[in-house]
């Protein structure tokens, strides 16, 4: 059995219920209705071709062989060490029946089609003149850099409870909530105006939020699925990614109108012609750019924001394409391979590949975390996978572009954090099992893991305060708080509750680019 078999097969136990994440279950039968049920609570998560996203594909062929009754028990039941809740109460047993037989006959859908002019009848306007706003927050901060947001799921991934939330980094308050229609996914903060932020759902709708009141006020919807988001470094224009369909857009920041489309197809490293995921999307301090990858495809397209926004596309890559880290003030980019275990290291001046190196089994280096170390510019990246009953965080000399070790840790990992006035890199294990209640801590200096935080719940996406002087940690699934510790002595100092946080983003991302970096190093 493969490890990409393993991984799915675990996700797909994991995440079943959320195929059932809506307030209001509609008690109807029928292929059209449970069509209509799976499209409302189920694609958020599973991909409204059926192909999966968040969570695996749910059709005829991934499902064949599963039985009907172990299907509907799961449901049911829930499942204690992941975001399954237990339904039985809140579904009737027809309900569950139906959907569960509907899933089981539907093969995978032809890739949907979602255009401009649909983006653009989407648009909604919640706030007619915004010169009208306050011109200050109407809350006490002492700066905006120490907001962070974090992006709430809720307990059925829509609904009540699925929110964008603010907090005061130093105060450890709550100073806002934006309401999403779906969970929020990624958060991501203007660096040319410090009032505006953008949330992007997992049903691809991008909410623009002004900090200053935490309101939103417009939003788009630019896809089906698909978390991809980015934004200039004049905070002009954002370019957004979908799974389902495949294609990105550039909007303008400011209005949210869609200017241009990207149909994401292109010749694979094995060369099949193939139409493609987006994977992450990135705008850079270094140039008026975007880099954005094609996880099937892959291949990275740098994407000139000028007239007619022309595209140069680096090819061969690598295999399943997803995330990516920026170093050197923005002038390298470290993209994931899943499939060839290879970090690539791409430069964003030539638009050529620098080399690719290894990067241990699946490698996920989240938003990355990039530290200097007497006078190294090292790099982390977490890794998903388990190859030999090995699992490492990988660590690279991105001025030689050499691995440099490969840290053994408990188990899979997903999102590294650092910070230049803290002295550990957090990285949180994502194992199915009690491990995944911890955060492991490795010392910049040593490269060894020196501490493990039992946090609770599912303890996942660490992120610094923009001044490094504390950790912020969500434990989501049974924990369904915010756990916030000290930097240095990682004593808890406080607990903030929300239900089921996932992603954490400090807006201080916006002066050191990379988790890690200091502001400084941005000039």
């Amino acid at each position: 059995m493969t490890i990409k078999t393993t991984i799915n097969k675990s996700l797909l136990a994991a995440t079943i219920p959320l195929l059932l994440s809506s307030g209001s279950v509609l008690a109807k039968s029928g292929s059209h209705d449970m069509h209509k049920l799976y499209e409302e609570n189920c694609a958020s998560c599973h991909g409204s071709d059926h192909g999966g996203y968040l969570a695996p594909a749910l059709n005829s062929e991934t499902l064949k062989g599963r039985s009907p009754t172990a299907l509907r028990s799961l449901i049911m039941t829930g499942s204690f060490e992941t975001l399954m809740p237990p339904f039985f109460g809140r579904l009737s047993d027809t309900e569950i029946r139906g959907l569960v037989k509907h899933l089981q006959s539907t093969p995978k859908l032809a890739n949907p089609a979602w255009n401009i002019k649909e983006m653009k009848k989407s648009l909604k306007i919640y706030v007619r003149d915004e010169s009208k706003l306050p011109a200050k927050p109407d809350f006490k901060i002492d700066s905006m850099d120490d907001v962070i947001g974090v992006a709430a799921r809720g307990k059925y991934g829509r609904g009540q409870g699925s929110e964008a939330v603010f907090i005061n980094s130093k105060a450890h308050k709550v100073i806002g909530k934006v309401a999403t229609d779906t969970a929020a996914h990624i958060i991501e903060f203007n660096p040319a105006n410090e009032r505006w932020a953008y949330v992007k759902t997992d049903t691809a709708e991008v909410y623009k939020v002004d900090l200053y009141t935490m309101q939103a006020v417009r939003s788009i919807k630019t896809g089906l699925n698909g978390p991809a988001i980015g934004i200039s470094r004049d905070g002009k224009y954002l370019m957004v990614g979908s799974f389902v369909p495949h294609n990105a857009v550039i909007l303008d920041a400011d209005t949210l109108e869609p200017l241009k489309q990207f149909e994401l197809e292109g010749i694979d490293p094995d060369g099949k012609m193939v139409s493609s995921d987006s994977g992450m999307i990135i705008g850079t301090p270094y140039a008026d750019i975007f880099a954005i990858a094609l996880e099937n495809a892959g291949q990275v397209w740098i994407i000139d924001l000028k007239d007619g926004f022309p595209v140069t596309k680096i090819k061969n890559v690598g295999r399943h394409l997803h995330d990516a880290f920026l170093s050197h003030k923005g002038k390298k980019l470290m993209v994931a391979s899943y499939d060839d275990s290879i970090v690539i290291a791409i430069d964003l001046e030539t638009r050529k590949i620098i080399k690719k190196l290894p990067a241990g089994c699946v490698p996920h280096v989240g938003g990355g975390s990039v530290v200097k170390v007497d006078g190294r510019t090292l790099g982390f990246g977490t890794n998903f996978g388990t190859c030999d009953d090995n699992t490492v965080v990988s660590v690279w000399d991105l001025d030689t572009m050499e691995l440099v070790k490969q840290v053994p840790v408990s188990g899979g990992t997903e999102s590294p954090a650092a910070h230049a006035n803290a002295p550990y890199v957090a990285v949180d294990i994502i194992t199915k099992d009690r491990r995944a209640r911890t955060i492991q801590l490795i010392d910049k200096k040593s490269l060894e893991v020196v501490k493990t935080l039992d946090v609770g719940g599912h303890a996942y996406f660490p992120e610094y305060s923009a001044d490094g002087k504390y950790l912020y940690v969500s434990a989501g699934y049974t924990g369904d708080e915010v756990v916030v510790y000290d930097s240095k002595t990682l004593k808890k100092v406080a607990s903030i509750q929300m239900e089921s946080p996932a992603g954490i983003f400090s807006r201080g991302r916006v002066k050191y680019m990379t988790r890690g970096l200091s502001p400084d190093e941005m000039e």
